[in-house]
Parts: structure tokens; sequence; C-alpha cells
């Protein structure tokens, strides 16, 4: 334990895109939890959601980050709701070095909107939808994210290759740095 990376944020913050460049700068494996959701569900979010609701989505998610947590050292991402669970939170934190990827509410709904992906794969939370759902998901979340990070960065304006060098310049400053062979392990200190 204690020797991930890893990524949290809402929808649209470049979780995924960012994972990939950290994993490669570092010469890590890298794991998506919505994907291994898909994968072991045979299905898309949406339709674990569709079929049988979110409580059921969030125990398979639950589930996915622990078999991920379990694993050596990788950088993770994780889906934007998986800190909703205080018991997924404390797994976070107890399995390595915990990043929030933030961004303005107006760029993560144009994200999302330019994301054809997005679309077919995720389920809108609320009822209004929109920018809407952006707002008042990022503003129920804040908190939560906030308590369960060691580091944010705004990852709005600035590109992927520049959001995973402010992650690897704030991890080395934080703990013992592993080397580039991903050897040895990090563990934050705090």
């Amino acid at each position: 334990m204690g020797s991930h990376l890893i990524l949290i944020g809402y929808r649209g913050t470049g979780k995924t895109t960012v994972g990939r460049v950290l994993a490669t700068k570092l010469n890590r494996a890298f794991f998506d939890a919505d994907e291994l959701v898909e994968a072991v569900a045979g299905c898309s979010i949406a339709d674990i959601f569709a079929r049988a609701g979110e409580a059921d989505f969030r125990d398979r998610e639950a589930a996915a980050l622990a078999d991920l947590c379990a694993r050596p050292p990788a950088v993770l991402a994780t889906g934007g709701g998986a800190i909703l669970r205080e018991s997924n939170r404390a797994l976070l934190k107890a399995s390595g070095f915990v990043v929030r990827l933030a961004a303005p509410p107006e760029v993560l709904w144009a994200r999302i909107c330019a994301d054809t992906a997005t679309a077919a794969r995720r389920p809108a939370l609320t009822s209004s939808g929109g920018e809407a759902e952006v707002r008042a998901l990022l503003a129920a979340r804040e908190p939560l994210y906030r308590a369960t990070a060691d580091f944010a960065v705004d990852c709005g304006a600035a590109s992927p290759e520049t959001v995973a060098d402010a992650i690897l310049s704030a991890w080395r400053s934080s703990c013992s740095f592993p080397s580039s062979s991903g050897a040895s392990g990090c563990s934050p200190s705090g």
C-alpha cells in the first residue's frame, strides 16, 4: 500500500488522459477504474445505471478500486464519484499519493459535450443535466475531493503534459520518489 499515484476529480478533468501521460513518464502500468467496471460487467456504465441503478454501480466501483489498489504500483484513474463512499476515500488515501484534477464547470461541460464516447458510456446523474448538473455535483463533491487529495492541480487550460509535470513535481516534494523504473514505492508524507 501507499505506492500508487491516484487521480480523482469530476468527469472531464482529464484523469485518463493525464494518467496515461504519467504512466509513460514513470514507466508504470495505467488503470482506469471505470474501464475495469465496464470490462467486468460486459457493458457500459450507462447500461449498469439503467439496468441495476446507481447503488449497484457504486458497489462495482468499490470492488474495482479494491482490485486496483491491491495491484503493484501503478497510475490509477478513478471515476468522478468514487469519493462518494467513505470507504473508497479511506482506501485511496491509504493506497498512494492522491491528486485532484480540477477545472471550471464551463470547461468541464464543454469537454463532456466534445467527447462523443462520454454520452454513450456515462449516465446523467441528476434530472437537470447539462452545465447545471456539473455545477451542482461539483458543489456537492468538492469537500470530498479536497478531503481525499494530497495535491490539487487546475487542468482547465493546461496541457496534459504540463499537468503531469506539476503532479510529478508535487509528488517528488512530498515523498521518496521512485526510480524511473518504478521499482521503489512512494509513501506520501503527512
